[in-house]
C-alpha cells in the first residue's frame, strides 16, 4: 500500500519542531512511487471480459520531436482498482501517419503497473516536427480507440498560425459537456485545461444533473474512481482524442481553495492534508498525459513547465496552488490592505516565480502565453461598508507579487504577454496594468478568462450589475456568465479570441454559439472587439 497513513502520522508528530523543508523531504521519500514500469508480478496473457480501455486515450505535452501518449487499463472503472488484478500487464502501442493505422512509424510496449493505477505514459520520440499522427493501444487482442495528436513546429521556425482552445471547471454533477462536443469539431492544434478537471466534493441535493460516485474523496482509490468517472464522459473522451493537451490544476483536483499544505477546513492539520494531497497528486498524474518528469514524489509534483509553437508562441504553464501562501484576510473579499500587499505572500513561490521570469527573458516567441488558474485582473466591487472589495483567492490577494510580475514584464519589454485563466465560471477579457486601478498608466498585458464547461449550471448572459461592474473596473472589456470555452487563432500580426457559449448544460443538446470575438495586434495589449 502506497500510503501508510499510521506510520506517516507517527513520524510527523514532531512536524512543528523540525525544519519544514526537511519534513517535506521526508514525506516525499516515504511516499515516492516505485520506478515506473517496476512490479513484482507480470501477467503477459491476461484476458479481459470487458474492454480495458473504457476511459479512452489522450496525448499531451508535445514538443517538436515527441509527445506523450496516455491510457489507463480500467475494465471496471468505478471499482477502486479499476477492475484490474494486482499484477503488471504489458500494453502495446503504435503511432502512424494515417488514421487507418497502416503506415506505422513507431511502436513499442510498456508495462501497466498497479503502482501507477495501470496507467500508461508513453513518450513517443524521434518524430517529425509539425506533423499530425494517429495512435492506438492494444493488449491481448483488445484495442483502444484511435487517437490523433501532433508535434509542434521546429523550435526556430515561424509558423503562420496557431489554433487552440482553453477550458476549465467541469463539474460532472452540474451539467453536460456540450461544449466539448463542439470543441472536438474545431480544428485545433492544442488544448489548454486550466484546472478543476474533477470536483472533490459532492454537491448534495441541488438538482444535480449527474451524481458523483461516492462522497467527498480523500484516499488514492477515491481520487482514481473520481477521475475515471469523469473520463467515462463520451464528449470528454472525444476531445481528448483529437489533439494534444497541456494541463494544469487548480484547487478541486485536491480540495476547494487549498493553499500549499493548508486545507480549506482550518481544523485539518498540514500533516493530514499532505496525505490527502499525495493521493490526489498521484491520481492526477495517473490520469493525465504528463511526462515522466511530473511523476509525483509524495505530496510534491512538478507541474509548471514550458512549451513552444515555433517562434510564433511560447507558453508557460503555471501552478498556482502547490506553492502559494495561505489566502490573506481569512479568504474573504476584502479591500487591498496590508495583508494583500504583504511582500512575503506568494501565489507562485520563489522558485517558480524565478523560473517564470527566466523563461520570459529567454523566450523567442512573438506571443508569450501564461496558462494559469485564477484571475489576474484586479476586479473590485463595493461590499457593504467597504468601498471596494477583492477576491483574496485570486491574484489581488497577492497584490505585491502580481504588481512586481507585471512591472517585470513592462521593464523587460516582454513580447506580447497574454494570460489565460479559468476558475471563476464566467467570461472576462481584461487589459492588465501594474495597478489596474490606475487607468492613466499603460496596459502591460491582456487576460482572457474562460467560463466553466459545466460548473454552476446554465448560467446567464449578464448579471444585473453588469454596467456597474464595468464602470468600477474600466479595464474589463468583456464580461459574460454563460457556460462554454474560448478558442484562439494566433498569427504573427494578430491574436483573435472567440468566446463560445452554450445556452444550456442542464439538458443534453444545448446550442453553442460565438458570443463575441476580441482581437489583439502584435505590439499592443489593447483589446478590440470585432
Amino acid at each position: 500500500m502506497l500510503f501508510q497513513k499510521n506510520n506517516f502520522q507517527k513520524a510527523a508528530q514532531h512536524e512543528n519542531g523540525i525544519n519544514r523543508r526537511l519534513f517535506l523531504a521526508y514525506v516525499s521519500a516515504l511516499y515516492s512511487i516505485p520506478t515506473i514500469g517496476w512490479t513484482a508480478n507480470v501477467n503477459r496473457r491476461m484476458k479481459f471480459a470487458i474492454n480495458p480501455f473504457s476511459i479512452g486515450v489522450a496525448s499531451g505535452d508535445a514538443n517538436s520531436t515527441s509527445v506523450v501518449l496516455w491510457t489507463r487499463l480500467a475494465p471496471k472503472p468505478l471499482d477502486p482498482d479499476g477492475g484490474m488484478p494486482n499484477v503488471g500487464v504489458p500494453v502495446q502501442w503504435r503511432l502512424a501517419t494515417d488514421e487507418g493505422m497502416n503506415n506505422v512509424v513507431a511502436s513499442g510496449q510498456q508495462l501497466a503497473t498497479p503502482q501507477l493505477g495501470h496507467s500508461i505514459h508513453v513518450t513517443a520520440g524521434q518524430l517529425k516536427p509539425d506533423t499530425w499522427y494517429w495512435y492506438q493501444f492494444s493488449v491481448n487482442g483488445e484495442e483502444s480507440v484511435v487517437g490523433r495528436t501532433r508535434t509542434m513546429p521546429p523550435r526556430f521556425s515561424n509558423p503562420k498560425q496557431l489554433s487552440f482552445a482553453a477550458a476549465s471547471c467541469q463539474s460532472l454533477e452540474q451539467g453536460y459537456y456540450t461544449a466539448y462536443d463542439r470543441m472536438a469539431e474545431d480544428e485545433l492544434d492544442i488544448i489548454f485545461h486550466l484546472g478543476d478537471y474533477i470536483y472533490e466534493y459532492t454537491a448534495g441535493n441541488q438538482g444535480n444533473i449527474r451524481k458523483h460516485h461516492g462522497g467527498e474523496i480523500e484516499s488514492l482509490s477515491d481520487y482514481r474512481v473520481r477521475h475515471a468517472q469523469y473520463k467515462l464522459d463520451p464528449a470528454l473522451q472525444k476531445v481528448h482524442a483529437r489533439c494534444p493537451w497541456f494541463v494544469t490544476w487548480d484547487d478541486h483536483e485536491v480540495d476547494n481553495n487549498c493553499a500549499a499544505e493548508i486545507s480549506e477546513q482550518k481544523n485539518v492539520k498540514p500533516v493530514d492534508f499532505l496525505i490527502r494531497r499525495a493521493a490526489a497528486y498521484q491520481a492526477f498524474y495517473e490520469n493525465m498525459p504528463l511526462r515522466r518528469t511530473s511523476i509525483p514524489a509524495g505530496p510534491n509534483l512538478q507541474l509548471y513547465r514550458r512549451g513552444a509553437f515555433g517562434q510564433l508562441a511560447e507558453f508557460m504553464v503555471l501552478d498556482g496552488r502547490q506553492y502559494r501562501s495561505d489566502q490573506p484576510n481569512n479568504d474573504v473579499r476584502s479591500p487591498l490592505n496590508d495583508a494583500a500587499f504583504n511582500p512575503e505572500s506568494s501565489m507562485l513561490g520563489s522558485e517558480q516565480r524565478n523560473w517564470l521570469k527566466q523563461s520570459l527573458i529567454q523566450s523567442r516567441g512573438t506571443w508569450n502565453i501564461l496558462a494559469q488558474q485564477v484571475m489576474m485582473g484586479m476586479v473590485g466591487m463595493p461590499s457593504g461598508d467597504i468601498p471596494m472589495s477583492y477576491s483574496m483567492d485570486q491574484w489581488p490577494g497577492y497584490t505585491h507579487e502580481r504588481m512586481e510580475l507585471l512591472r517585470f514584464m513592462a521593464d523587460r519589454k516582454i513580447s506580447n504577454p497574454v494570460v489565460l485563466t479559468g476558475d471563476i465560471h464566467s467570461n472576462w477579457a481584461n487589459e492588465l496594468r501594474i495597478d489596474d486601478r490606475k487607468m492613466d498608466t499603460p496596459a502591460v498585458a491582456a487576460e482572457f478568462v474562460g467560463t466553466s464547461i459545466s460548473s454552476a449550471g446554465d448560467g446567464q448572459d449578464r448579471i444585473a450589475d453588469h454596467n456597474k461592474l464595468l464602470s468600477n473596473n474600466p479595464f474589463i472589456k468583456f464580461h459574460n456568465r454563460q457556460r462554454g470555452y474560448f478558442r484562439c487563432t494566433v498569427t504573427q500580426k494578430t491574436w483573435t479570441t472567440d468566446y463560445m457559449v452554450v445556452d444550456k448544460v442542464t439538458t443534453p443538446g444545448g446550442k453553442v454559439t460565438k458570443r463575441t470575438s476580441l482581437v489583439l495586434e502584435n505590439g499592443s495589449p489593447t483589446l478590440q472587439q470585432t
